[in-house]
């Protein structure tokens, strides 16, 4: 479980004409290690995986873990509303070496909590690598209850959780009934710090693709237990989380990846690009952290960097 922990960034698939751009994948995984990040979640939501064909979606996990080779663990994303597609893509993360997967809970056909059990139950039986859970009930329409967190967590092979539902009684519920040893990992950026307070291990993060230096030092200042630091980075970063989402992610994420130059704001519909508006407080927020200067400060900076 150690291994899992820190900033974990949820990657971005980049597009060119219509296709995955494989090259620019790979560029931003080589990034975010010189970067330090900690881990790397190739084919999650944030990689806009209900667009991709099942040959782009294995193909990204291969190129992640060719790119990574043994630098940073790679969880790959393997989630599915279909458990005999999750197992398929499962057993593929295996055979390609990604050092655990990401299993999102099913969405749109709202399965009950024995149906959750049961979905993760077959892919813990069907595989050898570690399963992370994902619970995000924004986007799926059902929650993962922390009975049934309780009750997977019996299973051999299923290590943690990935947690997006803004309840921060969760990790600390879950810590007291199954001890540190139960990985668990945030899924909101702008809870981070609250989350590792109440017992999480690390953030499976949207924005560290765009901050991964920032991200990365957030949880290496809060091992050191250095809070000045930590508050500092913590402070800075607020801005980027909450615009991010300003409209679906992740089509803001991609505007500022462009606006980096790391790889095009490109989209599969039904996303598409932000707008105008949003796309001047997304400028307002990188140069609020740091990343660039756009000539025009609207938000007041916390403290010096």
């Amino acid at each position: 479980m150690t291994k899992f922990k820190g900033s974990i960034v949820a990657l971005v698939t980049p597009f060119k004409k219509g296709k995955v751009d494989f090259d620019a994948f790979q560029s931003l995984v080589e990034w975010h290690i010189a970067s330090g990040t900690h881990g790397l979640v190739p084919c999650g939501t944030t990689g806009e995986t209900p667009t991709l064909h099942d040959a782009e979606h294995k193909r990204l996990i291969d190129a992640c873990v060719e790119a990574a080779d043994g630098r940073v663990p790679v969880i790959a994303g393997a989630g599915s509303n279909s458990t005999e597609k999750a197992v398929d893509l499962a057993r593929y993360a295996e055979k390609s070496g990604a050092d655990a997967i990401l299993v999102v809970t099913p969405y749109y056909n709202k399965p009950t909590q024995e149906g959750l059990y049961q979905h993760y139950k077959a892919i813990n039986d069907a595989t050898g690598i570690p399963i992370i859970a994902y619970n995000v009930p924004g986007r799926t329409g059902v929650e993962i209850s922390v009975e049934t967190v309780i009750r997977c967590a019996g299973l051999k092979r299923l290590i943690g959780i990935k947690d997006a539902s803004v309840d921060l009684s969760r990790p600390l519920q879950l810590r007291l009934a199954l001890g540190d040893d139960f990985l668990q990992l945030s899924g909101e950026d702008a809870t981070v710090a609250s989350y590792l307070a109440q017992g999480g291990h690390g953030c499976i993060s949207v924005t560290a693709n765009v901050a991964p230096k920032l991200c990365a030092d957030l949880h290496n200042y809060w091992q050191k237990k250095d809070w000045k630091n930590f508050e500092r980075v913590r402070d800075v970063l607020l801005p980027l989380h909450k615009y991010l989402f300003i409209e679906t992610s992740p089509a803001p994420t991609k505007y500022c990846l462009s606006r980096l130059g790391k790889c095009l704001e490109e989209m599969r519909l039904p996303m598409v690009p932000v707008s105008a508006a949003s796309r001047q407080k997304l400028d307002d927020a990188m140069e609020f952290a740091g990343l660039f200067k756009v000539g025009k400060k609207k938000l007041k900076r916390v403290g010096k960097r």
